[in-house]
């Protein structure tokens, strides 16, 4: 989607501090961290949230999740939280599948 500021980061049109890429994902860290250590993770490919998750990309899913956990034991985090807001009520800014991993200091419950 040419007009998406996370399909622009991912494809490097946009700097970001990246943490992790491959073909199909792109990590980097949050420009306005709520933890020691935030990062994002997304799809390359444009999916606009959780909801837009069906047979066709599950498998996607799943490995952006495997990109999770590999990248925080790389960073050697051993408890983080993983976030993904739908919609703008829950807090969605950018209609891009992603998630925040959130990690270095205690989480509340619930949160927000």
């Amino acid at each position: 989607m040419s007009d998406c500021l996370f399909c622009k980061i991912a494809a490097g049109e946009i700097p970001s501090n990246k943490v992790y890429e491959d073909e199909l994902c792109y990590a980097f860290y949050d420009i306005d961290p709520q933890a020691p250590t935030h990062f994002l993770v997304i799809p390359r490919e444009h999916i606009p949230s959780v909801a837009g998750i069906g047979p066709d990309n599950a498998a996607l899913a799943g490995h952006l999740l495997e990109v999770i956990s590999r990248v925080a034991k790389e960073l050697g985090l051993d408890s983080y939280r993983v976030v993904s807001n739908i919609g703008e009520q829950a807090g969605q800014s950018v209609p891009h599948l992603h998630f925040h991993v959130l990690s270095g200091r205690d989480m509340t419950w619930p949160p927000g």
